[in-house]
């Protein structure tokens, strides 16, 4: 019949006349399978029926076997089909969406295909991406998700130029079930997402996994059609019940999906860590020195897993240094066995930090590594970077020495064990050091306090909220720790090893990553200057501020009631710090030079550190290589984003868990204080959670109120009333959002009377109508 598809048998006729003459003494047009195959490697952007046609010269019904032979080879296998394309599995398409993975040795981004069926194909091609000199709009880095243009195809090591950097879109997403009510339908119900930026997800019966109304899931999108327009909402099959959204294993979830944390390791990274060997004595060429005898111990705090830094200290017994010390610092030697460019490494740069939530933590490195090999734990032989520093009897740093050693941490002791034992109270763990090692530290303090005094860095001293949870991971209570010396001497020596870790490197002319923080910016300085000029006290000018300027101004303040009003204002006009290999100094601290050198087991940047003094000082391998140096823009970008990223979690987590321990308090009144005014209202910290709520400026009175913007607070026009930051007011909670992490206070205090007007824009405060007495607050 006439246009019908040729069968197998005819198409293997026709391939067969093909290799030979037609009946006219012309050879065919339709190619050999070798031809097509061949044809298909060498133009592998070329793949559809239309182009290979067009190639071959088919014309007519050789369209036809042509279109046979392509079916054939994909039913066979030996071709895959991309919509009207096809392809040898393993190519990629001209085309094609990429994830940017990692970083090879020359500092050059790496992706993998977004689609790719390793079953069919292979395992997934690693793509080079090649770096644009111009490039135009956001600048692709690890974790970002790209449309790219395969250029190059050499010797199966494809090359692609990033078209566009695309919104990653999640495979799977978290949410809450809400279950179908009243329907016999096909409809399960809902999902409605925790990242509120996402739209609904619909969920078939054969897809909810006996999911709870109510209950915290993990759904795996259904593919969306591509015809057409969206049809609505998706579809979304539940992969896990995860239980009650409240829950604190829940809520640290929520946080590790809504920020792309990675959690899990890749096999091949576990693999990778298991097979190290540990470092002995007898280790050829390993250039350490023996310290194990040195007792050197750990203060870390009491749940701590990972210990990555000792300390000891002792007189100077040098003639010529009356009153001086020696502090010797010993950081884990991580870089003895993560070694650039290993798989252990690029997921190491690609997690940054290490995440810390109240039920977990979130490694950078595996336990193997982290909490075994090079955790100092207490009488096990550990490899080690340490620096020796020697200090003047006035706190003043006079030299400092790195060596690459082998210690042995003789006690592990917690922060509360320290102290308690220098104030004489009882600590059966921390008495055998009291004399030969505690109180040489405690003295070795004193002598660097004097050296901080004279440096005067910024003192803000924040309060920081802790979560104690239950045997059932439910909060127990929020609390603020006390700031004990053993916490500020430990920071302190650990600020001091980080100077001469950068200090080092400098005077070796060795590129490293700093850790850089800028002085507060024009704007930031003037918005400050503006509002400290309604409390009559003057600021000076950019080129001449230091960080004890702003100790003066804390000074004038402190006892008085604008004590925190002007801590918090003073904190917001200052810098974020970060990580850059370009030295800019550090201006909270007020240090010139400064690098993180002291957790190598739980920040990138460390490590980098590490590296650069090993390879400096040729204190044997593991130093940091040219690719890495090349690189270290980059890096430094990279980690400073992790770390951001870290910080959000964290805190978010924090906030969703106080806010579900506050749910079932609804009603109730606390007492707080202002810590932030907008147009649209004020936040306000709780006293006894730390815990942030808002209060919509709707809810202040029956009156238009003036934000007055330099003065960081808000008032009434008719009755003068003033909500200003750093006030202390009584709030009633009258709604709590435990997966927003969300909290809403009315106003319970009636505010004072404020002195004068600023010249402001209005801000209604109300809808015309008046808001109900105080006596039905927290009903509505």
């Amino acid at each position: 019949m006439t246009g019908a598809t040729p069968t197998k048998g005819d198409v293997q006729e026709k391939i067969g006349k093909a290799k030979g003459k037609g009946a006219r003494g012309k050879r065919s047009a339709v190619p050999t399978r070798d031809q097509l195959l061949a044809f298909l490697e060498e133009n592998p952007t070329e793949t559809g029926k239309r182009e290979i046609a067009r190639a071959f010269g088919v014309k007519g019904q050789d369209k036809i076997t042509l279109k046979a032979l392509l079916k054939e080879l994909t039913d066979e296998g030996v071709l895959k089909k991309h919509g009207r394309r096809v392809s040898t599995p393993g190519t990629l398409p001209n085309v094609t969406v990429l994830d940017i993975t990692a970083r090879d040795r020359d500092g050059g981004l790496l992706a993998r295909p977004v689609q790719w069926d390793e079953a069919v194909d292979g395992r997934h091609p690693v793509v080079t991406i090649i770096p644009e000199r111009a490039a135009k709009g956001p600048t692709p880095g690890i974790g970002d998700r790209v449309l790219a243009r395969i250029s190059q195809r050499d010797k199966g090591a494809p090359r692609a130029r990033v078209m566009k950097v695309l919104d990653k879109q999640k495979r799977r997403v978290l949410g809450i079930f809400r279950k179908a009510k009243g329907t016999d339908g096909p409809l399960a119900g809902r999902v409605e997402p925790t990242d509120r930026k996402r739209d609904t997800l619909l969920i078939r019966e054969a897809a909810a996994a006996n999911a709870k109304d109510g209950d915290l899931v993990e759904v795996a999108l259904e593919a969306q059609s591509t015809r057409g327009r969206s049809q609505g909402l998706r579809h979304g099959k539940i992969e896990a019940v995860i239980g009650n959204p409240t829950s604190e294993k829940a809520i640290s979830l929520i946080a590790l999906h809504e920020h792309e944390i990675p959690v899990e390791f890749p096999k091949e990274v576990l693999d990778s860590a298991q097979a190290i060997q540990p470092v002995t004595p007898g280790d050829a060429g390993s250039q350490r020195q023996d310290w194990r005898d040195l007792p050197l111990i750990t203060i870390d705090p009491a749940d701590a897993k990972d210990h990555d830094d000792a300390v000891f200290a002792c007189a100077d017994e040098a003639g010529n240094n009356p009153g001086g010390v020696i502090v010797t610092v010993a950081i884990a030697d991580v870089a003895s066995y993560v070694t650039p460019h290993s798989p252990m490494d690029q997921e190491a740069g690609k997690r940054g930090n290490s995440v810390y939530f109240p039920d977990r933590v979130v490694p950078m490195l595996p336990e193997r590594i982290s909490n075994d090999l090079c955790s100092l734990r207490e009488n096990e032989d550990r490899p080690a970077l340490a620096v020796q520093m020697v200090f003047g009897s006035d706190g003043q740093k006079r030299s400092h020495r790195f060596h690459r050693i082998l210690m042995r941490s003789h006690a592990r002791l917690s922060y509360e064990e320290a102290q308690a034992a220098i104030d004489g109270e009882a600590a059966p763990r921390a008495k055998p050091w009291f004399e030969p090692v505690l109180e040489p530290l405690w003295a070795a303090y004193g002598v660097l306090l004097k050296g901080r005094d004279a440096r005067q860095p910024l003192e803000l001293d924040m309060p920081e909220r802790k979560i104690k949870l239950d045997d059932a991971g439910n909060v127990d209570r929020v609390f603020t720790p006390p700031r004990l010396d053993a916490h500020k001497l430990i920071e302190e020596f650990m600020i001091q090893a980080n100077v001469c870790a950068a200090e080092t490197l400098e005077k070796e002319r060795h590129p490293l990553i700093y850790r850089t923080h800028d002085a507060p910016s024009l704007a930031k300085l003037e918005s400050l200057r503006e509002f400290l000029r309604t409390l009559n006290i003057p600021l000076a000018k950019a080129g001449q501020l230091r960080p004890e300027s702003f100790n003066g101004i804390l000074e004038k303040v402190r006892g008085s009631q604008n004590q925190d009003l002007v801590n918090q204002v003073v904190l917001r006009s200052q810098s974020q710090a970060e990580y850059s290999p370009q030295n800019i100094g550090h201006f909270g601290l007020h240090l010139a030079k400064y690098a993180h050198f002291t957790s190598p087991i739980r920040r990138y940047a460390d490590l980098i550190v590490h590296r650069a003094l090993v390879g400096a000082l040729a204190l044997g391998d593991g130093g940091l290589t040219g690719p890495e140096i090349e690189m270290l823009e980059a890096i430094s970008g990279d980690i400073s984003a992790a770390e951001r990223r870290a910080m959000l979690a964290e805190r978010q987590t924090i906030d969703r868990l106080i806010a579900s321990h506050l749910s079932e308090k609804i009603g109730a009144d606390f007492a707080g204080r202002i810590n932030g005014v907008t147009r649209a209202g004020l936040f306000v910290t709780l006293h006894d959670t730390g815990a942030d709520g808002f209060i919509p400026i709707s809810q202040l009175g029956d009156e238009y109120f003036q934000f007055d913007e330099a003065g960081h607070r808000v008032i009434g026009e008719i009755t003068r009333t003033q909500f200003q930051m750093g006030d202390t007011v009584n709030v009633r909670l009258v709604e709590a959002a435990p997966v927003a992490g969300a909290l809403r206070f009315e106003m319970l205090s009636e505010g004072t009377k404020a002195k004068d007007m600023p010249r402001g824009r209005r801000t209604k405060s109300a809808a015309p109508h008046k808001r109900p007495r105080r006596s039905s607050r927290g009903r509505r």
